[in-house]
């Protein structure tokens, strides 16, 4: 498999995360965002919605959308199971998953920023305010979902909603936003920091980090 990524995209931590707890082999190409290198032809012949990941396959398939991707690693690869099978435990860990995904990330990423800086107008600092706003927002939404019996999100495993929450936590320290408000979030941080699987997709580790 093949992974295109952004050593800084909290998607494509999300992503390589998942591939290592999977132990499922990968090759990366990096696609650096800030040189607009999503843009080119032959990139968004790939994947038309000019983002990252993007994971092709041994066969050629190209899937992209990083839940979608993710969906589809628990499928093939169902140890360490992402998604619990018990309906109730599974609408649980995704709710707090699309807390960050749908709700946080959408409005707190590269394309919104440069777009609220070049075309809005808005200085650094401005731009940090409303990043620091709206992830402030959704992780006071998180820090309300998250169990207490156990490290992770919820309990003793490891599931999807901890890999979006590491990555979030992650744009969280850049961006200067503290999160001593939220003392589970720091918690289930500290639980995923400590695997050796989510090190080494961490953004900051030298395999990941040679695309910048």
């Amino acid at each position: 498999m093949r992974l295109y990524s952004y050593h800084r995209s909290t998607t494509s931590y999300r992503v390589r995360s998942a591939l290592n707890l999977k132990g499922l082999a990968y090759e990366l190409e990096a696609v650096d965002l800030t040189e607009g290198a999503q843009h080119t032809a032959d990139y968004k012949a790939l994947n038309p919605g000019a983002g990252v990941p993007t994971l092709v396959l041994d066969d050629g398939t190209v899937l992209t959308q990083s839940l979608a991707i993710l969906e589809y690693l628990d499928a093939v690869a169902p140890e360490p199971l992402l998604l619990p099978q018990d309906p109730i435990q599974r609408a649980k860990v995704q709710a707090a998953a699309h807390t960050v995904a749908l709700d946080i990330h959408p409005i707190n990423n590269l394309r919104v920023v440069q777009r609220l800086k070049g075309t809005h107008g808005f200085s650094a600092e401005a731009a940090q305010a409303w990043m620091c706003h709206w992830m402030a927002e959704g992780f006071a939404a998180l820090e309300a979902q998250l169990g207490d019996d156990g490290p992770f999100s919820f309990g003793q495993t490891i599931t999807l909603a901890d890999l979006c929450l590491v990555a979030q936590a992650y744009n969280a320290h850049r961006w200067g936003l503290s999160l001593d408000p939220y003392p589970k979030v720091q918690r289930v941080e500290a639980a995923c920091l400590a695997l050796p699987e989510i090190q080494a997709a961490h953004p900051d580790a030298p395999q990941n980090a040679k695309d910048s």
